[in-house]
This record gives structure tokens, C-alpha cells and sequence, in this order.
């Protein structure tokens, strides 16, 4: 028996009156999933628990079977797993996103707004560049500056403080003076990015282009180093991991999974979905793995950016490119499996950040029907009497015989 989770970040929603009063899910076009859903059990997962932040941490450790009450210590040092940084006991990681704020003359930083947490989903390479400017200017005994993927890199600092720090995509559009950090070398680091970024060439290169410049750092997602239970020990199962974000890359570091890298693959709506896809079926047919985790990203960013209609097309590319190819080749290989579908979390366009709300779930096993429905969504999640209050109980649902 082979196991498979295809996790669509961020993608559940709430209605909207674009949609004709149907979420995102429910108006996309999902012809493999609505052919799932006939013969799968469909329900709730709440998998941010009750006091805590809802993000993509917490919600893909539940996901993954590990309670975060208990597992969870911190985003930023489970991107520092995936990076390679071998974090000390007195280490404290933040994440350090590359974001666009207004650069207007004049106005004092504090009086900026928070544009793009995305910086326009910035290359890798564009990135390194500005992270160095910022490594030159900074970087010593105490503070060290690590790339990441994209907009999203890595701030280790010695002997620091666990502080609560503002997510950028919770205050898009707002004036940054509230959310800036109380600690004072950060607050500064911060200030004086701006004035190394905003009319850095690759900036000004940007602005003349239409895109937005990645024009200042922005801490956030302290934590110190992580200790998570081995996932083979934990569940018996021999597992993959297959995502382009460092977070994902990260989890599957500490938990001793495989880590499949795929070259297109990116945390943007073009990214690689078919080389997912193939990545996906090769780890249960040829790697020896048991279970498989393909985390797709764009969803999330589609509503974080509010663009309704690129999150329904990323939920369409996901059925399309990713669910259907890997259904088909698991079932012409005649091979038994059972396969989850959900997201983290929700990300509703309405406010372009995450939300606690409870996501639906589909199980499907190729073996026998666990349930008849129509389709896949939240109302169908709802409607159907299952609701998980423990998110993290998901893995077992799936993993059960």
C-alpha cells in the first residue's frame, strides 16, 4: 500500500461575490477531483490549534501527523533545516523576507506601507544580490544572513531573543510604524535596508519593468532549534517530501524524510507541476517510499496577493497537473493507494492572510469507496457530519487500515 498527500497551500476560502457567491474551490474546474469525491470520504480538519498563529508551520507539521503544541518551535529554524544552518542551542532564526514597501521622497520609514510581502515573487537570484548588500552591512559574530528561495531568507542571530514579531502578509497595504520590531539592532537593520535597496540597480532594473522592487528586509518568525520524531519511527512508513518552499524542505529535514528537489519547481502559480508530479510517483515506485508529501505553493500566493482568479487556476492546475497525473499512474502501475487531498489552511481573498477556520479534506482509497459525494469543497466538508477538532489526527486517518 502506497500513501500520497497532495497538500494545496492556503487553498480553502470563503465566499465570494465574484464568484457568484462560490468559493474558489467550488468554481474551479476539478473534473479529477469531482471524480474522487464520488467514491472518497470528505470532511474537516482544524489544523491550526486553538491560541495559535495560523500559518503554514503550524498547519503542514498537523498535516504531517505532529501535534504543534508539542513539535512546533518556531518557522524560521525549520527553514534554517532546509538551508543547511546547524543551529546552536542559543541560536534564534528568523525568517527574513525581502518585501516591497512605498517609496515615496520624504516620508520617514516608519510612515512606509507594506505593498508586496513577495517583493513580486522575486528570483532566487535577483535575491542573492540584495541579501549580500545587506550580509556586507551586517553581518557579524551576532547577526549572519543565509539565502533562501525567492523572497524568503534567513537571519540567525547569537544569543538572541524569541520576539513577537509582525507577519508581512497580516498588513498589506498598511503603515508599517505599528508592526516594526521593538528590539533596537533590528528595527535599525530594517530602516537602513531601505536605504541600501530602494535604488539598487536590480531595483531600479524592476521599477522600469513594471515590477516591484524588493526594497527592504522584514524580520519576523523567530524560534529556536527544532526537535522533531523521526516520521519512519513515528508512523512505520518511509516518506518523501516534494515542495519548492524552505519551510516544507525543512520539516522534511527534521523529520528525517526524503527531501526531492525538482529544477522548475517554485512557490509561484508557473511553477513545475508536472515534474512535481513525476517526482511524486517515482518516490513511491522506484525510491522505496511508502508515503509521499507534494506541497504546492501557489494557491497561498494567489491570496495573499487577492487575485481571485489566478487562485481558482492554481486549484485547477493542481487537479489538472498534478492530482490527475498522479492518480492515473499509480492506477496503470496497478498499485494500491490511498491518497489525501486538502489544504493547511485557509488564505481568504477577503484578507489576503491566513485564517483558523477548519479545511475540508478528501480520502480516497483505490481499493473500495469510502463515501459518494459531488464534489470537493468547504460546504462539502461541512455538510458532511466528519470533523477532525485535532488536525494532526489527519495522518492517522490516512495511514489507517
Amino acid at each position: 500500500m502506497k500513501y500520497i498527500t497532495i497538500l494545496g497551500d492556503g487553498m480553502a476560502d470563503e465566499p465570494i461575490e465574484a464568484l457568484g457567491g462560490k468559493t474558489p474551490l467550488m468554481a474551479a474546474r476539478t473534473p479529477m477531483l469531482d471524480a474522487l469525491a464520488a467514491k472518497s470520504e470528505i470532511g474537516l480538519a482544524a489544523t491550526i490549534p486553538e491560541g495559535m498563529k495560523p500559518g503554514s508551520d503550524t498547519a503542514n507539521l498537523a498535516v504531517l501527523g505532529y501535534d504543534p503544541r508539542d513539535s512546533y518551535t518556531g518557522r524560521s529554524p525549520l527553514e534554517a533545516l532546509s538551508i543547511g544552518v546547524d543551529m546552536k542551542p542559543d541560536d534564534i532564526a528568523l525568517r527574513c523576507n525581502l518585501v516591497t514597501l512605498t517609496d515615496e521622497p520624504g516620508v520617514p520609514y516608519a510612515g512606509r506601507k507594506i505593498l508586496d510581502h513577495s517583493s513580486g515573487e522575486i528570483s532566487t537570484e535577483d535575491a542573492a544580490v540584495l541579501l549580500d548588500v545587506l550580509r556586507k552591512e551586517f553581518a557579524s559574530e551576532r547577526y549572519q544572513f543565509y539565502v533562501g528561495t525567492s523572497y524568503r531568507h534567513l537571519l540567525i542571530w547569537a544569543k538572541g531573543e524569541v520576539l513577537d514579531l509582525s507577519q508581512p502578509h497580516d498588513h498589506l497595504t498598511e503603515t508599517i510604524g505599528p508592526y516594526l520590531p521593538e528590539d533596537e539592532m533590528l528595527r535599525h537593520m530594517m530602516e537602513r535596508s531601505f536605504e541600501l535597496l530602494n535604488e539598487h540597480p536590480i531595483n531600479v532594473e524592476r521599477a522600469k519593468r513594471g515590477l516591484n522592487k524588493a526594497n527592504s528586509a522584514w524580520f519576523w518568525g523567530a524560534g529556536t532549534r527544532p526537535s522533531l520524531a523521526d516520521f519512519t519511527e513515528k508512523t512505520g512508513k518511509r516518506g518523501a517530501m516534494i515542495s519548492a518552499v524552505d519551510l516544507l524542505k525543512g520539516i522534511a529535514v527534521g523529520t528525517k524524510m526524503q527531501v526531492m528537489d525538482v529544477p522548475g519547481a517554485t512557490g509561484g502559480l508557473h511553477t513545475d507541476y508536472e515534474g512535481k508530479a513525476s517526482a511524486a510517483v517515482r518516490a513511491l515506485t522506484e525510491d522505496g517510499n511508502d508515503f509521499v508529501y507534494v506541497h504546492v505553493e501557489a494557491p497561498d500566493e494567489m491570496g495573499h496577493q487577492g487575485a481571485v482568479d489566478l487562485k481558482v487556476q492554481a486549484i485547477e492546475f493542481l487537479d489538472e497537473r498534478i492530482i490527475r497525473p498522479v492518480y492515473e499512474a499509480l492506477t496503470a502501475k496497478g498499485i494500491e493507494f490511498r491518497m489525501l487531498v486538502m489544504p493547511d489552511h485557509p488564505t481568504p481573498i477577503r484578507v489576503r492572510t491566513h485564517t483558523a477556520a477548519p479545511v475540508p479534506f478528501l480520502l480516497y482509497d483505490s481499493r473500495k469507496a469510502l463515501g459518494s459525494h459531488t464534489a470537493y469543497h468547504e460546504e462539502a466538508g461541512a455538510q458532511s457530519g466528519i470533523f477532525l477538532p485535532e488536525g494532526f489526527r489527519i495522518a492517522e486517518r490516512l495511514f489507517a487500515e
